[in-house]
């Protein structure tokens, strides 16, 4: 039995490679990885510590410019492979557009697609386009693999049926088991060293418009409390990047740093005061580190996180940046709940229980 996941951002080799390593363990099981590169290098340093590499790798980052073109690539190059390798299951993950261009090609090709963290939902517009991607990919899969009980509820409403939902937890958490060591030194030590560490990161297309907005409010609270050490890997994306860099030029405690690899960034953030994000897969992973983590975003499909208390959506303006900042870093009893908050996303074994249920339900 051959399975074969298509990936190609750095989130989604974080989130299955826990469950390939799985899959391999299992007796009559092949699991395999096609990558689009749709996040180029980052893809590469995400996939290093769980050593594994791709049967193929369409390296598709420098040829494309767009949404449109990234999945013309995907869905002209990913058909002869599926031909070639022929598996008896094809693997998606969440909502990017290697996803839903995979899960594309299953469907046209008769192959079942098991869709790794389905039901997540904003039944908004955003985030754009992965709001769109995620509940397109729930219309071709044969198995949804639900992170938690509120995810489940949306697919069901939706009218997928029972039978072909699972709730897992996250995969995501599986990964911190392969990355987060009690002995990692800090190459970012002489910057933080006797401050309070904040991690910020920021990338979303739909947030792209008011990112200097977003940025001047740390800014503008880093300037005011001179103990905080606030790192920020640029994302890869330059207007992003130059957005950032130029918000922060004049500020003395805040470091754009390089995009960081997941052991760095992981570890970093494990032991980290707090983090800003707009990401979801951080949303996740920060919860089950019990990190308090200020969402910039006007609402999330992680609600879950917020529901509690791990989370607080802090919008995206300036003052609402800028409030919800100051509350944290000012009210000990609000910080202390935050850190004491339940996970919610579930307790590192969603690639076993995924593993299991493929095993029992697709023919050896």
């Amino acid at each position: 039995m051959k399975l074969l996941a298509v990936i190609g951002t750095r989130p989604e080799a974080i989130k299955m490679c826990p469950l390939i390593r799985e899959l391999q363990k299992r007796e009559g099981f092949t699991a395999e990885i096609c990558a689009t590169g749709q996040h180029g290098e980052l893809f590469d340093t995400a996939m290093r510590p769980f050593s594994l590499h791709p049967i193929e790798n369409f390296g598709l980052m420098p040829l494309v410019h767009s949404q449109e073109e990234l999945m013309i690539g995907i869905l002209s190059r990913l058909p002869a492979v599926l031909k070639r390798e022929a598996p008896s299951c094809l693997l998606v993950h969440g909502d990017t557009t290697t996803a839903l261009s995979a899960a594309l090609c299953g469907f046209f090709e008769g192959i079942p697609v098991a869709h790794v963290e389905a039901g997540l939902r904003t039944y908004q517009p955003t985030p754009f386009p992965e709001e769109f991607n995620r509940r397109a990919i729930a219309l071709t899969a044969s198995f949804h693999f639900a992170p938690t009980e509120k995810a489940k509820e949306n697919l069901l409403r939706e009218g997928v049926p029972c039978e072909t939902v699972f709730v897992t937890g996250n995969t995501g958490l599986d990964s911190l088991s392969y990355t987060i060591d009690a002995n990692w030194i800090s190459p970012f030590a002489k910057l933080t060293e006797g401050k309070r560490l904040v991690l910020v990161t920021a990338h979303r297309r739909e947030n792209l418009e008011r990112l200097s907005e977003m940025m001047e409010a740390i800014a503008m609270v880093a300037e005011a409390h001179t103990d905080l050490a606030i790192l920020v890997p640029a994302h890869p994306n330059p207007p992003v990047r130059a957005a950032m860099r130029q918000a922060f030029a004049k500020s003395k405690n805040i470091n754009v740093i390089p995009p960081l690899g997941v052991l760095d960034f992981h570890n970093l953030m494990a032991r980290c005061f707090c983090t800003l994000t707009d990401s979801g897969g951080i949303q996740e992973e920060a919860a089950a580190l019990h990190i308090p983590t200020l969402v910039m975003r006007e609402e999330t499909e992680r609600p879950e996180g917020v529901a509690s208390g791990a989370l607080i959506t802090v919008g995206c303006t300036k003052k609402s940046i800028t409030e919800g900042f100051l509350r944290l870093l000012n009210d000990k009893k609000l910080y202390q709940n935050m850190k004491q908050a339940q996970n919610p996303y579930g307790d590192g074994k969603a690639s076993v229980r995924i593993a299991d249920i493929l095993c029992r339900y697709l023919p050896k």
